[in-house]
């Protein structure tokens, strides 16, 4: 990996940070995104990245559960993983599933916090609108995602 390789890979650790992840998950799928091959064994991966083996085998689960990277096929019995396309909208989707979830939690909440509690019920109502806004076009924005991509790839 050269160095600016390296800069993208560590940015992106810290982003992932941000997004609630771990720096190396964040680092891993930065390298699996830029990598040349595209696929890499576990070995390959700790010893580029700097991380000990077992790490990058715990991340690489992790991402391939959440859909970020899959195992590749091998005649050994070699762990390969590569990114896969799609995994972001899939973990946004997933996302979205929890936040209409929680419209029942907040329409409860509400029900039991009275017009006698002006301030808690507004602090309620107003997470609850604007959970309710952003699932209002959710469908929509993954149908323009789609054109998106089907335009510009």
């Amino acid at each position: 990996m050269d160095r600016s390789e390296a800069e993208f890979v560590d940015r992106m650790g810290l982003i992932m940070e941000r997004l609630g992840g771990t720096r190396t998950m964040g680092r891993l799928h930065a390298w699996l995104m830029i990598c040349d091959p595209p696929d890499r064994s576990l070995t390959e991966l700790a010893a580029e990245l700097g991380v000990s083996k077992t790490a990058i085998s715990t991340v690489a689960r992790q991402l391939e559960l959440s859909g970020l990277a899959e195992r590749v096929p091998t005649a050994t019995r070699e762990h390969r993983y590569r990114m896969v396309g799609g995994g972001w909208a899939e973990i946004v989707r997933t996302q979205l599933a929890v936040v209409r979830q929680s419209l029942d939690t907040f329409d409860f909440g509400l029900s039991i916090v009275g017009d006698d509690r002006p301030d808690q019920r507004a602090r309620l109502k107003e997470t609850r609108d604007f959970y309710a806004f952003v699932l209002q076009d959710a469908d929509g924005m993954f149908e323009r995602w789609k054109e998106y991509r089907e335009k510009t790839s």
